[in-house]
C-alpha cells in the first residue's frame, strides 16, 4: 500500500554502517550515549503504528526512515522521539481527536520540509548571485573583465571545486569549539571549527569546515590546535553565523598527529 503522506527526499546521505547509525541516532537523543546497538524504531501517525528503519539523513534536523513498503519519509528527530513513547497517541476520545494528530504530524512535516528547503535556496542564492555577474562580464562588458582577472579566476576556482563522494581520508586542526541554536531543543548543538581541513589522497584543499561535536569525538579528548587525521564525509553546507561553507559528516577513526 503507498501512502500519499509521505514526504521523500530528493536525496540524502545513507549511513554507512550501524556504528555510523549509532553515533548519528546519539547526536539526536533518539539514543544514549552508552547504547551499543540500534534499537527498534516505531512510527506512528496517518492511522499507522509500523516499525520503521532510520537509513539516513538530508540534514542535521531532517531524518529519513524507511517503512514496512519501502517508501521514504522525511521527519525531525525530535518527533521521531516522541512517537517511541507509549502513551504517543493514546488519550481519551483517541478517535475524536485523531483527525488533530494527523494535522500536528503533517504541519511538523512541512515545517521541516520547508525549513530544510529555504535552507537549500539560502545556500544556493550565494552561487547564483556570482555566476550572473560572471555571464554579464562575458556578454556585455569585456573591458571589465580584462581589467579584473585574478578576481574571476577566484571565483572560477570556488565553482570548480568538486567534493568527493563518500567518505575519504582527512587532515584538520582544531580552531575552536562553539554552539549553534537548534529551534528543536533546549539544549543548543555542539560543534567543532576546524582550519587547514584538506583530502589526503586525493589532495584537496577544503580550508575552515566544521562538524557536530558528538559524544564518539569528545571520547578523543580534543582541544584547540590538535591535528588530526580522520576519515568523513564533505558535504556543503554553511555553519549558521559563521563563515564555514562546509561540513564533515560521520567523522570517525580520529588519530592525534604529535606536534
Amino acid at each position: 500500500m503507498v501512502h500519499s503522506f509521505l514526504i521523500e527526499p530528493d536525496t540524502y546521505t545513507a549511513f554507512s554502517d550501524e556504528a555510523d547509525l549509532i553515533d548519528k541516532c546519539k547526536e539526536w537523543g533518539l539514543l544514549s550515549d552508552r547504547a551499543a546497538k540500534i534499537k527498534i524504531f516505531y512510527y506512528k501517525g496517518h492511522g499507522l503504528n509500523e516499525a520503521c528503519s532510520i537509513i539516513g539523513y538530508v540534514d542535521h534536523i531532517t531524518a529519513v526512515i524507511e517503512l514496512a513498503n519501502h517508501q521514504k519519509h522525511c521527519i525531525h528527530p525530535s518527533y521521531l522521539k516522541e512517537m517511541q513513547a507509549a502513551s504517543y497517541g493514546v488519550k481519551a476520545g483517541d478517535a475524536a481527536e485523531a483527525p488533530d494528530n494527523k494535522a500536528n504530524e503533517t504541519d511538523s512535516s512541512k515545517a521541516a520540509e520547508s525549513e530544510h528547503e529555504a535552507k537549500n535556496e539560502a545556500a544556493a542564492a550565494p552561487a547564483k548571485e556570482k555566476a550572473i555577474p560572471a555571464d554579464n562580464t562575458n556578454d556585455k562588458l569585456p573591458a571589465a573583465a580584462e581589467e579584473t582577472p585574478k578576481a574571476s579566476s577566484k571565483k572560477a576556482k570556488k565553482t570548480k571545486l568538486e567534493l568527493p563522494e563518500g567518505k575519504v581520508k582527512m587532515m584538520a586542526t582544531v580552531k575552536e569549539f562553539t554552539t549553534i541554536p537548534n529551534h528543536f531543543s533546549d539544549n543548543d548543538d555542539e560543534v567543532v571549527i576546524y582550519e587547514n581541513a584538506a583530502v589526503i589522497e586525493p589532495e584537496i584543499e577544503i580550508g575552515d569546515a566544521w562538524s557536530s561535536h558528538s559524544a564518539t569525538m569528545k571520547k578523543t579528548g580534543l582541544d584547540i590546535g590538535d591535528t588530526i587525521t580522520f576519515e568523513a564525509k564533505i558535504v556543503a553546507k554553511k555553519l549558521a553565523k559563521h563563515p564555514v561553507r562546509h561540513k564533515l559528516n560521520n567523522v570517525a577513526k580520529i588519530e592525534k598527529q604529535e606536534a
